[in-house]
């Protein structure tokens, strides 16, 4: 066996350091616009549109049963106050792994605003109503993606694809939602909003639910923890 070849980067990647917000542009909590954290997510995302290509992409990460971990980018395609909406096939990975184990982590980076949103929660599927209205709605490129793709799986080559993909040009019949492709929603139980600040003591501002099991206890405390609405508390974290 020959010995594995050293690689190492030609750039100094521990002094790479990027410029975020002054002392001044702080996040606090007395800059929330409201104390449930959806309305400051629609606050932040809404600016985020103005200055950010795709400001609804974010990383996914899910876990197997065993807790083995893996992350991707997807789109979010809609949100309130219930949760977050995203589309997938059920048969990849990470539908694999929602279906066995319902939790998920959501995490925003908007690079040019020095700011990020994480969202821990547990995961429900859409109906398949639901799914089948968001798919019919989308671009017929897309809706043969969907259908032609089985997620995750294995393929020859790219031609492969693009032949399968082909057939479906090469026609005008609608195409139906695949019966393992649909919707699923994060319902968030604790959602941290971050701001980058150039001297790293950057701001985190948290927001969980109380939980309605008696056998957990959560720590309140008065002079830290802040009472929310909707079942919500706040608090600010160290960086």
């Amino acid at each position: 066996m020959e010995p594995q070849a050293h690689i190492h980067s030609n750039i100094n990647i521990a002094a790479l350091r990027k410029p975020y917000k002054q002392p001044h542009e702080f996040f606090g909590i007395e800059h929330l616009v409201a104390k449930e954290p959806i309305s400051q997510f629609k606050k932040w995302f809404e600016e985020a549109y103005e200055y950010v290509d795709e400001p609804n992409a974010f990383c996914l990460s899910t876990a197997t049963k065993d807790g083995v971990p893996s992350s991707r980018f997807l789109l979010m395609k809609d949100f309130d106050e219930n949760g977050f909406k995203f589309f997938t096939n059920y048969d990849s990975r990470k539908g694999q792994e929602l279906e066995s184990n319902p939790v998920a982590s959501m995490c925003f980076y908007w690079s040019s605003m020095s700011r990020s949103i994480r969202i821990d929660g547990r995961v429900e599927k859409l109906s398949d109503v639901e799914s089948k209205e968001y798919f019919q709605s989308r671009p017929r490129d897309s809706q043969i993606s969907g259908a032609i793709s089985k997620q995750s799986q294995p393929i020859p080559s790219r031609q492969f694809l693009l032949d399968q993909r082909q057939k479906y040009i090469d026609s005008d019949l609608p195409i139906e939602k695949p019966e393992r492709w649909g919707g699923f929603r994060v319902v968030p139980h604790t959602i941290e909003f971050y701001q980058g600040q150039s001297n790293r003591l950057s701001d985190r501002i948290q927001f969980r639910r109380l939980t309605s099991n008696a056998k957990e206890t959560i720590p309140i405390d008065p002079a830290i923890t802040h009472q929310g609405t909707d079942g919500w508390v706040y608090e600010r974290l160290s960086p």
